[in-house]
């Protein structure tokens, strides 16, 4: 894959992927490549300066990979172990918080404004990254 900077005949500057230079050259000559934001098919690459790999970038592209792998532990070590409480999670802190409720490890779902008042309200909270809800077996909903 081949990253382009490209402008078009009325100035409007924007990207584009393509799979080879070939396939950029093949689709510009036959009028294919359009801008976004205007239309026009007459579209020339802007000057860019190549993307160099550093050792520096190596290296944190390694330590991303070691910190998504530790994310993905520790959002299976929650579906594990956690009780999941589905949208009703704001309510289950709070009832827990106040005492109302035994205190156990929940996670679930809360919308912005949920997790605002719980944040406001000192109740501690903390949110997951989004893969987690979507693709998991609730352990127990209460």
């Amino acid at each position: 894959m081949i990253r382009y900077e490209l402008r078009c005949a009325n100035g409007d500057e924007f990207e584009a992927w393509f799979g080879s230079i070939a396939d950029y050259d093949k689709q510009a000559q036959a009028g294919l490549v359009e801008c976004p934001h205007c239309g026009s098919t007459h579209v020339a690459k802007a000057p860019m300066a190549p993307a160099v790999v550093t050792g520096r970038a190596k290296e944190a592209r390694g330590e991303r990979a070691v910190a998504m792998a530790m994310a993905a532990k520790v959002r299976e070590h929650i579906k594990d172990n956690f009780d999941y409480v589905g949208d009703k999670f704001a309510d289950e802190a709070r009832k827990m918080h106040a005492g109302d409720s035994e205190e156990r490890a929940i996670w679930g779902q809360a919308t912005p404004e949920e997790a605002r008042d719980l944040a406001e309200e000192g109740i501690p909270a903390a949110p997951l990254p989004p893969e987690l809800a979507p693709d998991v077996t609730p352990k127990k909903l209460n």
